[in-house]
């Protein structure tokens, strides 16, 4: 057997299964903290706040994007995949962010993006400046046109951005990109892609790097053949014979990858970004692969008692099929805000609301919240791993005024400005009451912030007696003194609640309903809303009970 590889900075507790209960904090860290007055967050940002997030109780810090990148699509467009972009830092600061965390006792994992390469990549400069059949035009999908000359594109699949997933390029082939146009798709069945990735593992592993979130897991196995087949990402469930998603072939991939994961005391861990139904997320999940799968469904549910019990078992039953523990999301950078969609009217379409910068329908935003603090506890009582967004520990809304001339998000271009997309959750998070950028740095930022943000800041909530901030900090110590295995027992009270009793019996109980609620007995631990008696439990609440 060989020896296990050693990181150069670790955590100082060794847990092999730290994943599996962990409540891990998502850091976007372009709109975290700047600390050199760019107004772009930087990694030196997310080191000055780890004491913060040490305080808050999460046991992990997921980094999104973070390397060299034209930022076409939010840093999800890699130039370099193992170097830090200098807006953001060093490597150095990479490996001081690391020992930061460890000493706080911190997990770090950070997002890889392998369905496609920046068009900035070395690789695919490569490719253009090749011939077609060339091996650097072998690393992405070039393809030749379609109809009597080639002028249209290979197949009518579309991109995930609006438009079309092909673009041509000078010398008359296409290439593929389910995104957008400067996110060009490698070919996954190059053994040239698949062995620089592991070597790409390695290299942030050997840094100490405890785990990897794998953004568009799903898609990075492709039926290519001829004729084309057609492919609707939005038509799930998928069943694997979707060309171009979830198909069967991309657990070779991860199989492999594991083995890399592997090769590490303790082994990596890594979260697959997987939009496929529960039966075949888990597949993800499996040990012998990446031993855990986002479950997004919380993300399309309404506030509802029914929509989120049945969540919640189909996803405890497929995970314990799989050998993994689940995963709990309510808010994330791709998704309007939780404490914004619960204030909305239900169905509402939140791409159509962004539009009338969130004036029409009118947005109930104490409503809002109440209900996102009810859920936040609920999802926190559940065996598994939760994923807490950036600001969401504040009562963030989406800042949905945005001018449309400051709008970064490549949807808003590519779909002729008819969707905002996605930067009014990504809008940098409030420190403070004032100053001019609330905090986030000493100069303008790179999205604008709503005028009332002082109010949200960590320094408004810090101490402030039912705040936002203070309940995160509560939930999170109760949780880590009571968190024990990963059994759930339903316990019945009523319609419109959704109650469970844990390990030794402590219960979590959520009212969904407007109207108060008689309160099964015990001691209050914490509680998502003020309680007017020791009796009832008022609408949209939830409480933990000993």
């Amino acid at each position: 057997m060989s020896t296990p590889r050693t990181p150069a900075s670790t955590p100082r507790t060794t847990d092999p299964d730290w994943w599996r209960q962990a409540v891990v904090y998502q850091v976007y860290p372009r709109s975290f903290a700047d600390t050199d007055a760019d107004g772009l967050g930087d990694l030196a940002g997310v080191t000055s706040r780890v004491p913060y997030l040490a305080a808050l109780g999460v046991d992990a810090i997921w980094l999104s994007p973070f390397f060299p990148s034209p930022l076409a699509d939010g840093g999800y467009d890699v130039a370099d995949y193992r170097d830090v972009d200098p807006r953001l830092g060093t490597l150095a600061d990479a490996d001081a962010l690391l020992a930061a965390a460890h000493e706080h006792d911190l997990r770090m994992i950070v997002d890889i993006v392998p369905n496609h390469t920046s068009d900035q990549h070395e690789w695919f400069r490569a490719a253009l400046a090749a011939e077609p059949g060339s091996p650097e035009r072998a690393r992405y999908v070039f393809r030749e046109g379609s109809g009597p000359d080639g002028s249209l594109p290979p197949s009518d699949w579309v991109s995930n951005f609006g438009g079309s997933a092909w673009t041509r390029v000078p010398d008359g082939q296409w290439y593929l990109h389910l995104f957008a146009p400067e996110q060009p798709d490698l070919d996954w069945s190059n053994p040239e892609v698949r062995a620089d990735f592991e070597d790409t593992l390695r290299f942030w592993s050997d840094r100490g790097v405890d785990g990897f979130r794998v953004d568009v897991a799903h898609g990075l196995a492709k039926d290519l053949s001829t004729p084309y087949r057609h492919s609707d990402e939005q038509a799930l469930p998928l069943d694997g014979s979707d060309p171009l998603y979830d198909r069967d072939e991309v657990h070779e991939i991860f199989a492999t990858w594991r083995t890399v994961l592997d090769e590490y005391d303790p082994p990596r861990a890594a979260v697959a970004e997987a939009w496929a139904p529960a039966p075949r997320r888990v597949l993800y999940a499996r040990p012998t692969e990446l031993g855990q799968a986002f479950n997004f469904d919380l993300l399309e549910s309404p506030f509802d008692a029914d929509s989120f019990r049945t969540i919640v078992e189909r996803n405890l039953a497929a995970s314990a099929e799989s050998g993994a523990s689940s995963t709990w999301v309510l808010s994330n950078h791709d998704v309007v805000r939780h404490a914004t969609r619960y204030g909305l009217p239900d169905g509402t379409d939140t791409d159509a609301w962004l539009m009338t910068d969130g004036t029409d329908p009118v947005l109930d935003r104490e409503r809002g919240l109440r209900r996102a603090r009810a859920a936040t506890l609920l999802v926190l009582a559940l065996p598994g791993s939760s994923y807490v967004y950036q600001g969401e520990e504040l009562g963030l809304q989406e800042a949905a005024a945005i001018p449309h001339a400051q709008l970064q998000d490549p949807k808003w271009l590519r779909t002729g400005h008819t969707v905002k997309g996605r930067d009014g959750c990504r809008v940098p998070i409030p420190w403070t009451r004032s100053g001019p950028s609330f905090g986030f740095g000493d100069t303008a930022p790179h999205l604008p912030q709503p005028e009332d943000f002082g109010a949200w800041s960590v320094e408004a909530e810090d101490g402030a007696a039912g705040s936002t901030l203070e309940l995160y900090r509560a939930a999170t110590a109760a949780r880590r003194r009571l968190q024990r295995g990963e059994e759930l027992h339903w316990v019945e009270a009523g319609d419109g609640v959704v109650a469970f009793a844990r390990h030794d019996g402590w219960r979590s109980v959520t009212n969904f309903g407007t109207t108060p609620v008689p309160m099964p007995a015990g001691a209050v631990v914490v509680a998502s809303g003020p309680l007017d008696d020791e009796h009832t439990l008022p609408g949209e609440t939830t409480v933990w009970l000993s």
